[in-house]
Formats: C-alpha cells, structure tokens, sequence
C-alpha cells in the first residue's frame, strides 16, 4: 500500500507562484504515472499534469508553459512548480501514483489563486 502526503497549497495573488510536492511511502516502482489532477467546485477532476518513470511529460493545454513537473526519484516525490498563477487555477490539487496494478490518490491540497 502506497501513501502519498502532498503539501505546498495555499492563498496566492494572481502572477504568483506556488510550488506543491508529493512525497509517497516506500520505493517508486520501476514502472509508473505520477502527476496531478485538480477538481474546481461544480467541475470533473482534470489532469494537469504527470510524468512516466522514462522521464515522459504531459500537460494540460490550459497549464502549459506555466506549471512545470518533475520528480525525485530516490526520494520518491514529485513536485509541480506552478507560476503566473490565474484565478481559474484555483482548485483542490491531487497527486496521483499508479503502476501497472495499482494506483492511488493523495487527500488534496487547496490552492486558491485570488486578490
């Protein structure tokens, strides 16, 4: 059984940046997703972005050339550097694992963008 503890979310002004992190219990296996997804109130849970254990990036059209993932292998976490951060960014962002057999989701975290 995987954990995955996010932190990083908060209050922003519009232009800022956040940085959120997603630190998973145990060893990443050698095949994997890992990235984030957001749901807004009244909205469908959206990917945002998420990278393969071969280094393969994905993004969403509406986050590309702002956020930016990565991931730490021998830590097991991954990261989403998001700047120039807009008001529909707001949302509860949710890291997301999964290998071949399993997958998990983290608690969320809130990132509220507003002046």
């Amino acid at each position: 059984q995987v954990q995955l503890v996010e932190s990083g979310g908060g209050l922003v002004q519009p232009g800022g940046s956040l940085r959120l992190s997603c630190a998973a219990s145990g060893s990443w296996a050698s095949f994997y997703v890992t990235g984030w997804y957001r749901q807004a109130p009244g909205k469908q849970r959206e990917l945002v972005a998420t990278v393969t254990a071969y280094g393969n990036l994905n993004y969403a059209d509406s986050v590309r050339g702002r956020f930016t993932i990565s991931r730490d292998y021998a830590k097991s976490t991954a990261y989403l550097q998001m700047n120039s951060l807009k008001p529909e960014d707001t949302a509860v962002y949710y890291c997301n694992y999964r290998t071949r057999s399993s997958e998990y989701w983290g608690q969320g975290t809130q990132v509220t963008v507003s002046s």
